[in-house]
């Protein structure tokens, strides 16, 4: 069986993909660049999981429109990231618009092309109020997308694992495959030292608390 597994080499993506690992799919790693602050970072990162995972491929897909198109934090250097305790309530800035409608299209694509029997994302319960594009009915509807859109025989199965858990509970499952944590990367503002102060580094860091570890890369 072969998977292709959205991979951005945050602490997720890379457990995500040593899940699918572990339910016996052979890993085809998708990438995406689209102008993000820490592309450098991620970039490393998702080719060290990949080649932990001895994936089949590593494909990297640059969505340099997204960037042009603007309007998130993470891709417009006018925008500041803000700190976790700014954050306030509704859609953050760091939403990148329809992204997750865009990264699923070309995995489609990828997985229709290599015969690949599944889609793995990410999505997670701690993005639903912030992010319209990581809800369980996003997931479903595209769901459908995928199966009237490609070949008859294709039979691409959309799976979310973690659509309804926290980031401690996908973090718990990450330690019992043993995933190197060390070498993934969720800031969204630094590239060799974690800010510890923007919202992906704040759960992140609650993550590892409240399952009484340290976490392995290095903060400010």
């Amino acid at each position: 069986m072969k998977a292709v597994c959205l991979l951005s080499g945050g602490m997720d993506s890379s457990t995500l993909a040593y899940l699918a690992k572990h339910d016996g799919y052979d890993i085809l790693a998708l990438h995406f660049t689209y102008g993000q602050r820490t592309e450098e970072k991620e970039r490393e990162c998702a080719k060290r999981i990949a080649r932990h995972l001895n994936a089949l491929e590593f494909l990297e897909v640059d969505l340099a429109y997204l960037k042009a198109v603007g309007a998130s934090s993470l891709t417009d250097p006018a925008m500041r990231i803000k700190p976790h305790t700014e954050a306030g309530e509704g859609i953050p800035d760091t939403y990148v618009p329809f992204r997750n409608a865009n990264l699923l299209s070309v995995a489609t694509s990828f997985a229709e092309a290599r015969r690949a029997d599944a889609i793995y994302i990410g999505v997670q319960a701690s993005d639903y109020s912030g992010y319209p594009d990581c809800r369980p009915e996003f997931i479903d509807a595209f769901q459908k997308v995928i199966t009237l859109g490609t070949r008859p025989d294709s039979g691409i199965t959309l799976k979310t694992p973690f659509v309804r858990l926290n980031k401690a509970e996908i973090l718990k499952i990450g330690m019992e495959l043993r995933v190197p944590y060390e070498d993934t990367w969720s800031c969204y503002a630094e590239n060799e030292v974690a800010c510890g102060i923007c919202g992906s580094c704040h759960f992140r860091l609650e993550a590892f608390r409240s399952i009484g570890m340290q976490d392995p890369i290095p903060y400010r």
